[in-house]
């Protein structure tokens, strides 16, 4: 991208200073108030007249790298020429905050590189909260004003093709690094443009990160690489943030190389490290409201495409019927994720989902092909603390009736603080000795 495309604001802007991910608290007086609008009337001013000096075509020619170091020196020398007394540290952090401006997301760019955040919550321009080690917390970031934050918001969904604006007031998109976006601007937000970020780390974390972080036990780590390996069809389940996707990322990893691993996501997240692997991604429709591609189009057209499994990134509505009708056609093996507080949830919402297809199926038919299907729910939850761990391993036994039966193979045990086994031995054990997989001894309590 040229610079000429990453050079379109000229508002004023508070940020966090350099290198640093958290922001320091403001003075609550009237002095300091006094030399913070000084400070960001100085940073305005040097941002107009370094739009005016610079000659983009030119810098629009050089690396990133090149270019941020003109910058830099033009900037500085603007500085000077302002005559207004600052520190050493005060002129590097309005240089940095400038090129925040100029090639980044102005003032919640810091918070983009910091590795800690996992979510930025934009309410309005002038309260930013991050989610930090699954907890939420305040920062004094703001922006301008709402024309401000709403430029951050177009330069975002541009870059992928997309506008915000009354007609189209809500949108979803994805920056360069894999982050979500989802932002909605008035009419429909009633105080002010709302923008929100869920990040994804450069590089994926892998289950032994899990297992450092007590997310999942050296143990059950083990016994789920063996459900995977014997191609159960599992379905991880949990409510938002608990870490589903991350834990369907680290449970694909279990699938041998030699396999060929078909993809299906809503947003492009889940990042395999096998050699066979093929991405699908829906499309969401154009401006005349066509040329829309849905996960089910998607499930429907992988079974064309011979895969020895298939991931879905989550169940969202009607492709539930198609994912299962692939899991009982020979497509063993499958994993998905779908939002929901408890194993038995999970299979309710599914069933749900099912009658979004449109067809008027009846409810015991539903039952019976999500009980056929699926061998296993993998819960995840969110505790208190902000740690999110495995809280259930559950085995979908069949149908008793009108209900399908499920059995708790492992559950958390709140006392204990740990996940314990039921002491239940489950029927997918003879499955895995099939495969020739043999877990260690008491295994299951």
């Amino acid at each position: 991208m040229k610079l000429r495309d990453r050079i379109g604001m000229n508002q004023k802007a508070p940020a966090l200073p350099a290198n640093s991910t958290t922001p320091p608290r403001p003075v609550p007086n009237g002095r300091q108030a006094t030399v913070d609008r000084s400070y960001q009337e100085l940073k305005l001013r040097v941002h107009r007249e370094l739009l005016d000096r610079i000659d983009l075509d030119t810098l629009g020619r050089l690396d990133m790298r090149e270019a941020t170091s003109q910058l830099r020196t033009v900037i500085a020398q603007l500085i000077d020429e302002q005559a207004m007394p600052l520190s050493q540290r005060d002129r590097e952090s309005l240089v940095d905050e400038i090129l925040h401006e100029v090639h980044g997301l102005g003032p919640i760019e810091p918070l983009m590189r910091d590795p800690e955040v996992s979510d930025i919550l934009v309410n309005t321009s002038k309260q930013v909260y991050i989610e930090r080690q699954g907890k939420l917390e305040p920062t004094n970031v703001i922006f301008r004003d709402n024309a401000h934050l709403l430029q951050i918001i177009d330069r975002i969904v541009s870059r992928v093709g997309r506008r915000v604006d009354e007609s189209s007031p809500m949108v979803d998109a994805r920056l360069p690094d894999g982050s979500r976006v989802n932002a909605i601007i008035p009419p429909l937000a009633l105080d002010g443009p709302i923008m929100s970020i869920r990040r994804f780390g450069r590089t994926p974390l892998m289950i032994e990160d899990l297992v450092r972080n007590g997310s999942v036990s050296a143990e059950m780590v083990t016994l789920l690489r063996a459900m995977v390996r014997a191609r159960l069809n599992l379905l991880v389940s949990g409510g938002t943030g608990s870490g589903k996707t991350t834990l369907l990322n680290c449970l694909s990893a279990f699938v041998p190389d030699n396999e060929r691993i078909v993809t299906i996501e809503d947003s492009a997240e889940l990042q395999l490290q096998q050699p066979h692997v093929v991405r699908l991604e829906t499309r969401i429709p154009n401006l005349e409201s066509v040329g829309e591609v849905t996960q089910r189009d998607l499930v429907r057209n992988s079974l064309r495409m011979r895969p020895d499994r298939i991931i879905v990134g989550e169940v969202r509505g009607a492709e539930a019927l198609d994912m299962l009708q692939a899991m009982n056609t020979g497509h063993d093996g499958s994993l998905s994720t779908v939002h929901a507080n408890a194993p038995r949830d999970a299979l309710s919402r599914v069933e749900t989902m099912v009658l979004m297809s449109g067809f008027d199926l009846p409810s015991r038919a539903i039952r019976e092909q999500i009980a056929s299907a699926l061998n296993l729910v993998v819960h995840i939850e969110r505790f208190r603390d902000g740690t999110r761990r495995i809280a259930n391993v559950t085995e979908v036994l069949g149908m008793e009736g009108e209900v399908i039966t499920m059995q708790d193979v492992f559950k958390w045990d709140f006392n204990a603080q740990t996940l314990l086994p039921t002491g239940i031995r489950p029927r997918f054990s003879d499955r895995l000795g099939d495969h020739g997989i043999v877990l260690p001894m008491g295994v299951f309590g």
